[in-house]
């Protein structure tokens, strides 16, 4: 039997249904709406970032729904995107058209192995510098460097102690801000 691949064309005439699509290397993924804790999560971290990015001056911030085309079958909707100032060029009106600098996923209980394993394996195989899992059970953030076609553990945000994580170097994050 042959496997139909879908295409970005096939995505984008997807039904504007409120469902969370993406394309997983042209098979389609679809996921519950996020929940309350998630959602909570989420405006947090963007308002912690949003502002020092906009801050610093340097690269643009994205939250979600927003595509990540990564290639003509793999788009994806990261929670959060960041780019730097070298890939400022790949945000268009269609969404992000390549690898950004940082996709970050706040783990949903449909979203663990999906987030874990097959998200992480194709920011990899799509060369996403950095990548942040956000486990709202564990109270943590993993923040994961590419070193060749590997995701390497770089810092993680646990506990009660304020402490940066890359690529925001001068950033302290405070557990408390996000976990409110």
């Amino acid at each position: 039997m042959t496997k139909h691949l879908l295409t970005y064309e096939d995505y984008a005439a997807l039904p504007d249904d409120g469902k969370r699509y993406e394309l997983h290397e042209g098979e389609l993924s679809v996921t519950p709406a996020p929940g309350m804790r998630h959602q909570d999560i989420l405006l947090n971290l963007t308002l912690i970032l949003g502002p020092y990015i906009r801050a610093s001056g340097h690269g643009k911030f994205f939250l979600s729904p927003f595509d990540c085309i990564m290639s003509n079958v793999t788009v994806v909707e990261p929670d959060l995107l960041y780019l730097d100032d070298s890939r400022l060029r790949l945000a268009g009106e269609r969404g992000i058209e390549g690898a950004p600098t940082l996709a970050v996923e706040i783990i949903s209980p449909s979203s663990r192995a999906i987030d874990r394993r097959r998200k992480m394996a194709l920011y990899s195989a799509h060369d996403v510098t950095w990548y942040w899992i956000v486990d709202p059970v564990a109270q943590s953030i993993e923040a994961y460097h590419l070193s060749g076609s590997e995701y390497h553990l770089a810092a993680t945000l646990e506990g009660a102690e304020a402490r940066t994580l890359p690529p925001f170097f001068d950033l302290a994050l405070n557990p408390s801000d996000v976990w409110q």
